[in-house]
């Protein structure tokens, strides 16, 4: 760990100082020799220098300078370099005329030339004392203006996570009520499904990321509460590779997507439809690697994107971005001229969870 602010602007301050000073000091002890008077005033200015220049930081922190735009901090830092020198000349003017007359002899402007010689010294301490606080201040500006991008993108983030439309919840309630009389057991199940998505809804928030198989869970929830709506209307299929269940995607995000396949393309569809799920790895050899990729396909006719997507799919590509940039992709297209496709592309950000546990396939299929 490096030494406080603090700790190191005394350590410039007194070291500094002294250095200037001495370098004066030494030049008259070689010239006339050593006079303990001359040390003791040298003495001296470094405590005078060293509480000025004190004195300078703090106005400029009490009053917030640094923070004035650049075309009102310069008059200001100009006038007290001014200051500054000259309450150093008019301190060591007299002195040095009692101590040093022959020096004074055919010297017509010896004000101008101290308030020169200490402007120089005040100048250069000032300069680099504001200049350094100016950046730093731009500095942590820029460093709370990313955080603060960081923190609406995030709250973004989060309001994506946790969509779940109400419509199908008071559409599922509608199924399992009717479930009651004719299947209890079915229906104990519906209400234990449609928790599970509610709960995952409200802890979508909380995450970031989840592991594929928990959000594959969701949909599978999601299918199962659906088939009940449309009975033999709706099939489904969900195909996995095995490497790509420990795999981070983020939560809810496939059931956003399969909602919208029914919605906008099974429920649409005289004679029903299906939704298909499926995923695989895609091993990038020039880049080193590897890819999450997700589709969906079902029935349905995309047309507009905005009709047929609605919400979804600008949440989908929304928080994709958010998450990571330009390395993921989402894309929905009309593969053929009644089914629509709909593809996820994710990095391997999160390939320390990842797990190759098995080359074979999972499947799931509803029909």
């Amino acid at each position: 760990m490096g030494l406080p602010k603090n700790k190191i602007y005394w350590f410039c301050q007194i070291a500094g100082w002294t250095l200037a000073i001495t370098v004066e000091w030494l030049y008259f002890y070689f010239a006339d020799g050593y006079d303990p008077d001359y040390f003791y005033f040298a003495l001296a200015n470094i405590v005078l220098g060293i509480s000025l220049t004190h004195a300078y930081r703090h106005i400029i922190r009490r009053w917030n300078w640094v923070r004035l735009p650049f075309v009102q901090l310069a008059p200001r830092v100009l006038l007290s370099v001014v200051v500054l020198a000259a309450i150093m000349t008019f301190v060591n003017l007299p002195f040095d005329r009692s101590m040093y007359s022959y020096l004074f002899v055919n010297e017509p402007s010896i004000v101008l030339g101290y308030l020169t010689s200490w402007g120089k010294t005040m100048l250069a301490w000032v300069l680099s004392y504001t200049v350094y606080h100016y950046v730093e201040r731009t500095r942590d500006a820029e460093i709370e203006k990313i955080l603060l991008k960081s923190s609406i993108r995030e709250t973004e983030a989060k309001v994506l996570r946790s969509q779940l439309n109400p419509h199908f919840v008071f559409n599922a309630l509608n199924s399992i009520r009717a479930l009651v009389h004719e299947d209890p057991v079915k229906a104990q199940q519906g209400i234990t499904q449609l928790s599970n998505l509610l709960r995952n809804s409200l802890l979508a928030d909380r995450r970031k990321t989840v592991e594929l198989r928990e959000e594959i869970k969701t949909v599978e929830d999601y299918l199962a509460l659906e088939k009940v709506r449309y009975e033999d209307r709706l099939t489904s299929r969900i195909d996995l590779d095995m490497r790509t269940l420990y795999w981070q995607v983020p939560p809810m995000m496939l059931q956003t997507l399969v909602e919208n396949a029914i919605k906008h393309g099974v429920q649409k569809a005289v004679g029903g439809g299906f939704v298909e799920v499926t995923s695989w790895i895609e091993t990038l050899e020039k880049e080193q690697q590897d890819r999450l990729h997700i589709r969906i396909r079902n029935t349905g006719v995309l047309g507009d994107k905005k009709a047929s997507g609605g919400f979804g799919l600008e949440n989908t590509a929304t928080r994709l971005d958010l998450l990571y940039g330009p390395l993921a992709s989402f894309q929905i297209v009309q593969d053929k001229p009644d089914e629509v496709c709909a593809e996820i592309i994710i990095p391997n950000q999160s390939e320390g969870i990842f797990r190759k546990t098995d080359t074979r396939n999972i499947t799931s299929q509803a029909a």
